[in-house]
């Protein structure tokens, strides 16, 4: 996979070196490990895959869960595409979608667990994922240095999109950034019937 990211000519990552890579996306995939939830899951959703971290790593490690990688750049889902084969994991899919529009089909409440690393306001995360999770599973959102204004705006907009902020790990230790905290996030209920909104709005206007 390492190998895959340092010869990759379209911009799929911004760190290729394969020993820079092993810490920066590799070890700090792996510190979602930390949430028991994450290592009990049959079925993740890792939304905004980018080059495959972290759900391309979680499937390695979790062999006995099915791993459905989300990414709407289809030069990405063609790089996710051809490092599941020379890895030889058949426990990971690529889904090249929105997240919005895999959650208007079949992939509605289907997840014990999404995951999403890097991708947007943690608002615009539990909006994305509460339509994709069972009630009872968890968001597991990698963030960085912690933001009061940024979890203030959850708190606000967690009732509306029946999910609660419950934990807040920090991994700094083991993860490539010294500032990574993990949030898990739960679904309390069933999913509103006004989300998903349409592809894009999440980000546009979060709630909260």
């Amino acid at each position: 996979m390492l190998d895959l990211l340092a010869v990759e000519r379209a911009s799929v990552s911004s760190v290729t070196d394969p020993d820079s890579a092993w810490k920066v996306h590799v070890q700090d995939s792996l510190t979602g490990l930390e949430v028991p939830e994450l290592r009990a899951a049959t079925n993740v959703a890792d939304i905004g895959s980018g080059a495959g971290f972290p759900g391309l790593v979680l499937a390695v490690a979790l062999p006995a869960a099915q791993l459905d990688l989300i990414e709407s750049v289809g030069r990405k889902c063609e790089f996710i595409r051809s490092a599941i084969v020379t890895g030889e994991i058949a426990n990971a899919a690529v889904i090249h979608a929105r997240s919005e529009e895999v959650a208007s089909g079949p992939g509605r409440e289907a997840y014990d667990v999404v995951t999403a690393r890097a991708v947007g306001r943690l608002s615009t995360l539990a909006e994305l994922a509460s339509p994709l999770l069972r009630e009872n599973g968890v968001l597991i959102a990698w963030k960085g240095k912690r933001d009061p204004d940024e979890e203030a705006q959850l708190g606000r907009a967690s009732d509306g999109l029946a999910i609660q902020p419950e934990q807040i790990l920090h991994v700094g230790p083991y993860a490539g950034s010294k500032n990574r905290h993990l949030h898990v996030i739960r679904k309390t209920g069933p999913t509103p019937p006004d989300l998903p909104r349409r592809p894009g709005v999440a980000k546009k206007r979060p709630r909260g």
